[in-house]
């Protein structure tokens, strides 16, 4: 499928995966251009962190493999769950209700497939 695959990760993005994985879903396997451009207009917290993962992958390749941006695919957009940050919260008769507020691991790689363009 492709020879060099680029790839960025976010740790521990203060967003839950279950949230981030709806924007991952919508970029997987398109062209660079296309899902930068998605990204952008999409009203979702987790666009705004993907995007951003997204073009930090592109600078990679753009500096290390020396590849034109727009010949670049999303071969993988992954969300993994990081910690999870507990937290607890007044209740009535004095109990306490725990919270918990999870994070993600967001990597996305991109790579230049053959035959495309």
């Amino acid at each position: 499928m492709s020879d060099n695959r680029f790839h960025a990760i976010s740790r521990n993005a203060r967003i839950s995966p279950r949230k981030a994985r709806l924007s991952a879903g919508l970029i997987r396997g398109k062209r660079v251009e296309d899902a930068l451009n998605m990204l952008s207009f999409q009203a979702r917290r987790g666009s705004v962190m993907m995007k951003k993962v997204l073009e930090s992958a592109v600078a990679n390749a753009a500096a290390v493999g020396g590849v034109d941006p727009m010949d670049l695919t999303v071969v993988d957009a992954r969300v993994d769950s990081g910690f999870t940050i507990k937290r607890f919260r007044c209740q009535a008769k004095g109990r306490a209700a725990s919270r918990y507020k999870r994070c993600s691991h967001i990597t996305i790689a991109v790579a230049k497939i053959a035959g495309s363009r």
